[in-house]
């Protein structure tokens, strides 16, 4: 399993060959300027809400690979009328077995609302679910305790987290989500691009480890791998 950051909340992850796109926000955010998003590739793009940080490079992306949108009915319906057409609406507690693995949709805390103000819907995180791995990506969202039951349902081997505070939840919050979700290897997001969310890299880093846990804080246009794990869930394999 591969991972590039584009910056913000936005990732590409590659699994059994498909490439998922998360949250595609690149083009209006200068830091990510030395990303051409006409190279970005896509099977699917999942989006976790309606925000504009999350969705701006949806349509150009979508429209160029012709990758499937996973989102809210509501999400998805905006973007039909932007000229997607290839679209699975989901919503919170689905779960769907496609050719690189499973989504499961969870609750995210927070607000949606598409760029001219409609209703966004609820907004999700994803547990993928694959034969190279799994992983949550929360979105964004604050601390909530319905995160335990993905901890206590689910085996996650590394989670994507905000942790730029004020929007969604910050470094101290997310440290507590790593023992809701009993998972010790996060990968950050949703901070450093707007003044507000900026963090101390090393603080955060050094708090995480001082929890025992492992902070990982990608450069924009890093790639790094995840060894193959065994997602065997042991008595949980059977769960929806």
């Amino acid at each position: 399993m591969t991972i590039i950051y584009y910056g913000h909340s936005c990732f590409g992850v590659t699994i059994n060959g498909k490439n998922l796109l998360f949250d595609p926000y690149i083009s209006p955010n200068p830091l990510a300027k030395s990303i051409d998003i006409n190279a970005i590739p896509a099977d699917y793009i999942l989006v976790s809400h309606g925000h504009g940080d999350h969705v701006a490079d949806v349509v150009s992306i979508a429209k160029r690979t012709g990758a499937k949108l996973i989102c809210t009915p509501e999400v998805g319906h905006w973007f039909e009328k932007q000229g997607v057409s290839n679209i699975c609406a989901m919503n919170t507690g689905g779960k769907i077995k496609l050719d690189f693995g499973n989504v499961k949709c969870v609750k995210a805390e927070h607000s949606s609302s598409m760029p001219d103000g409609s209703y966004g819907g609820n907004p999700l995180g994803f547990v993928i679910e694959s034969s190279e791995g799994n992983f949550y990506y929360a979105g964004d969202t604050a601390l909530t305790y319905d995160m335990k039951l993905i901890g206590d349902y689910r085996h996650i081997n590394f989670a994507f987290l905000p942790i730029g505070d004020n929007y969604t939840m910050g470094i101290d919050n997310a440290i507590i989500a790593t023992e809701f979700i009993n998972c010790k290897d996060i990968i950050g997001m949703h901070y450093d691009t707007f003044e507000i969310i900026k963090i101390n890299h090393e603080e955060a880093i050094n708090k995480f480890s001082q929890a025992g846990k492992k902070l990982t804080l990608m450069q924009i246009g890093e790639t790094i791998n995840k060894e193959q794990v065994s997602s065997n869930n042991k008595h949980l394999a059977a769960k929806n």
